[in-house]
C-alpha cells in the first residue's frame, strides 16, 4: 500500500534541488536532471517521494557511473522496463525516484510529457489528484494496486499531451 499522499509541500523543490546537486557531485557526470513526478506540481497531492528524470548519453555511461550512485545510497529498483531505475530509501522508507532515460528517448518521455502537462492544465491537475485518492482507496481495500488503479487517468492524459505535441500514444503502464 502507498503512503499517505500529503497536501503540496514547496520544499519539494528545494528537495529535489539538493538531491540533483548530490548526484552530480557523486558521479561528476554532465547530466541534465529535471524534477518529474507528483511532487514537481505545484497543487497536486503526492506521496513525499522525489522523482527524478536524469538524461544520459546512453546505457554505458549509467553503468560508468553506478557504483558511485550505489556508493552513495541509491540501489537498482522498480519493474519499470523501458529505463533504468533507481531508488534511494532511508530507513526502509523511500525517498527519492531517479529515472534514466538516453539521450534519444527524453524528448518522448512520459514522466516528463505529464509534468509538463499538468503544469499548464490545473483542471487535469485537480483529475489525477482525485485518481490519486481513489487508488489509494481501492490499495486499501485490496481491490487493486496503487498504480494500476491510477494508470487509466494517467494514460488518458499523457495521450492528450502526446497529441498535442505530435507524438503518438504509447502505455504508460511500463511494469
Amino acid at each position: 500500500m502507498p503512503r499517505m499522499l500529503l497536501t503540496y509541500d514547496p520544499a519539494w523543490a528545494d528537495q529535489f534541488a539538493s538531491i540533483a546537486a548530490e548526484i552530480r557531485g557523486q558521479t561528476d557526470a554532465d547530466w541534465v536532471i529535471e524534477h518529474i513526478g507528483s511532487t514537481a506540481i505545484p497543487g497536486m497531492r503526492a506521496k513525499p517521494v522525489i522523482d527524478l528524470a536524469i538524461r544520459i548519453r546512453d546505457l554505458e555511461e549509467f553503468e560508468t557511473h553506478l557504483p558511485a550512485l550505489e556508493a552513495a545510497g541509491w540501489r537498482r529498483g522498480s519493474a519499470v522496463r523501458t529505463h533504468p531505475v533507481m531508488i534511494r530509501e532511508a530507513d526502509g522508507i523511500r525517498s527519492a525516484i531517479a529515472h534514466f532515460f538516453v539521450a534519444g528517448e527524453w524528448d518522448a518521455a512520459n514522466q516528463r510529457i505529464l509534468r509538463d502537462w499538468l503544469r499548464a492544465h490545473p483542471d487535469d491537475v485537480e483529475r489525477y489528484s482525485h485518481a490519486k485518492c481513489d487508488a489509494v482507496a481501492a490499495a486499501a481495500r485490496g481491490r487493486s494496486t496503487y498504480n494500476a488503479a491510477k494508470t487509466p487517468v494517467i494514460q488518458e492524459i499523457v495521450d492528450r499531451a502526446r497529441i498535442a505535441r505530435g507524438l503518438p500514444s504509447v502505455p504508460v503502464y511500463d511494469k
